[in-house]
């Protein structure tokens, strides 16, 4: 699946529990993604190419997005 070229951030796994009466009474498997784009983005030397980032990267400028 999609994982983030700068950060490394990919899918995490997890439970979806159901809570009765103050119990855990089932799990159920649960995915969350990650919110990946892909886009393109100016290297150190000036080149541009493609990369998928995930938009906690591309909000804190840990890549220059090309325009």
């Amino acid at each position: 699946m999609a994982r983030c070229e700068v950060c490394d951030k990919g899918i995490q796994t997890g439970h979806r529990i159901s809570i009765t009466r103050s119990q855990v009474s089932r799990r159920a498997n649960r995915v969350w993604r990650s919110n990946i784009k892909k886009v393109q983005i100016v290297e150190k030397n000036g080149a541009v190419r493609p990369a998928k980032v995930c938009t906690r990267c591309l909000r804190s400028n840990k890549v220059t997005r090309s325009v």
